[in-house]
Protein backbone atom coordinates (compact mmCIF):
# COMPACT_ATOMS: atom_id res chain seq x y z
CA UNK A 1 0.00 0.00 0.00
CA UNK A 2 2.87 2.37 0.52
CA UNK A 3 4.46 1.70 -2.53
CA UNK A 4 1.44 2.45 -4.64
CA UNK A 5 0.97 5.81 -2.68
CA UNK A 6 4.46 6.78 -3.18
CA UNK A 7 4.30 6.14 -7.39
CA UNK A 8 0.85 7.62 -7.33
CA UNK A 9 2.67 11.06 -5.34
CA UNK A 10 5.74 10.73 -7.42
CA UNK A 11 3.40 10.48 -10.91
CA UNK A 12 1.56 13.77 -9.16
CA UNK A 13 4.19 15.57 -8.41
CA UNK A 14 5.62 15.35 -12.34
CA UNK A 15 2.58 15.39 -13.81
CA UNK A 16 2.25 19.26 -11.79
CA UNK A 17 5.63 20.36 -12.49
CA UNK A 18 5.39 19.37 -16.31
CA UNK A 19 1.85 21.29 -16.91
CA UNK A 20 3.81 24.70 -16.80
CA UNK A 21 6.05 26.11 -18.23
CA UNK A 22 9.29 29.45 -17.40
CA UNK A 23 10.21 32.06 -18.89
CA UNK A 24 14.03 32.72 -18.42
CA UNK A 25 17.15 35.46 -19.16
CA UNK A 26 19.66 37.96 -18.53
CA UNK A 27 19.27 41.35 -19.07
CA UNK A 28 22.45 43.57 -20.31
CA UNK A 29 22.60 47.10 -20.74
CA UNK A 30 24.08 48.21 -24.39
CA UNK A 31 28.05 48.17 -23.32
CA UNK A 32 27.03 44.49 -22.86
CA UNK A 33 26.86 44.67 -18.74
CA UNK A 34 24.32 42.89 -16.67
CA UNK A 35 21.53 44.42 -14.74
CA UNK A 36 20.80 43.93 -11.56
CA UNK A 37 17.45 45.08 -10.23
CA UNK A 38 15.22 45.44 -13.31
CA UNK A 39 11.89 44.62 -13.09
CA UNK A 40 10.56 41.56 -15.45
CA UNK A 41 7.45 41.47 -16.10
CA UNK A 42 5.38 38.36 -17.89
CA UNK A 43 1.83 39.05 -19.03
CA UNK A 44 -0.82 36.87 -20.59
CA UNK A 45 -4.45 35.63 -20.71
CA UNK A 46 -3.27 32.30 -19.42
CA UNK A 47 -2.45 33.28 -16.29
CA UNK A 48 -5.07 33.62 -13.49
CA UNK A 49 -3.78 37.13 -12.23
CA UNK A 50 -2.64 38.16 -15.68
CA UNK A 51 0.59 39.58 -14.53
CA UNK A 52 3.24 37.65 -12.97
CA UNK A 53 6.55 39.73 -11.57
CA UNK A 54 10.32 39.42 -10.92
CA UNK A 55 13.71 41.11 -10.35
CA UNK A 56 16.89 40.59 -11.99
CA UNK A 57 19.65 39.03 -9.75
CA UNK A 58 23.16 40.48 -8.78
CA UNK A 59 24.31 38.78 -12.47
CA UNK A 60 21.23 40.28 -14.45
CA UNK A 61 19.52 37.18 -14.53
CA UNK A 62 15.67 36.45 -13.94
CA UNK A 63 13.64 33.44 -14.15
CA UNK A 64 9.89 33.34 -13.92
CA UNK A 65 8.42 29.38 -13.10
CA UNK A 66 5.15 27.79 -13.06
CA UNK A 67 3.27 29.69 -15.88
CA UNK A 68 0.21 28.26 -17.71
CA UNK A 69 0.99 27.67 -21.60
CA UNK A 70 0.27 29.84 -23.57
CA UNK A 71 1.34 33.40 -25.25
CA UNK A 72 3.35 35.90 -23.22
CA UNK A 73 4.55 39.18 -23.80
CA UNK A 74 7.62 40.21 -21.22
CA UNK A 75 8.26 43.53 -20.35
CA UNK A 76 11.23 44.88 -18.76
CA UNK A 77 11.50 48.23 -17.29
CA UNK A 78 14.17 49.88 -15.09
CA UNK A 79 14.59 53.29 -13.84
CA UNK A 80 17.10 55.67 -16.25
CA UNK A 81 16.86 52.96 -19.20
CA UNK A 82 14.07 52.91 -22.01
CA UNK A 83 11.28 50.44 -21.23
CA UNK A 84 11.70 46.80 -23.42
CA UNK A 85 8.46 44.91 -24.38
CA UNK A 86 8.89 41.28 -26.13
CA UNK A 87 5.30 40.21 -28.05
CA UNK A 88 4.40 36.96 -28.82
CA UNK A 89 6.33 34.39 -26.58
CA UNK A 90 4.82 30.73 -26.71
CA UNK A 91 5.28 28.86 -24.24
CA UNK A 92 4.04 24.98 -23.57
CA UNK A 93 3.97 22.77 -21.61
CA UNK A 94 7.52 21.45 -19.97
CA UNK A 95 9.39 24.16 -21.84
CA UNK A 96 11.54 27.31 -20.93
CA UNK A 97 11.49 30.39 -22.88
CA UNK A 98 14.65 31.99 -23.11
CA UNK A 99 14.19 36.05 -23.57
CA UNK A 100 17.26 37.94 -23.58
CA UNK A 101 16.88 42.10 -22.89
CA UNK A 102 19.22 45.13 -23.47
CA UNK A 103 18.46 47.78 -22.14
CA UNK A 104 19.15 51.45 -23.36
CA UNK A 105 20.23 54.46 -21.46
CA UNK A 106 16.77 56.84 -21.53
CA UNK A 107 17.28 60.41 -23.04
CA UNK A 108 17.57 63.21 -20.96
CA UNK A 109 15.06 65.62 -20.37
CA UNK A 110 15.59 69.32 -18.44
CA UNK A 111 13.25 72.23 -18.30
CA UNK A 112 14.93 75.48 -17.45
CA UNK A 113 12.40 78.15 -16.52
Amino acid sequence: MLLLCLVFMARFASGQTLASGSIAGVVRDTSGAVLPGVSVEAASSALIEKVRSVVTDGQGQYKIVDLRPGNYTVIFVLAGFTTVKREGIELTTGFTATVNAELRVAAVQETIT
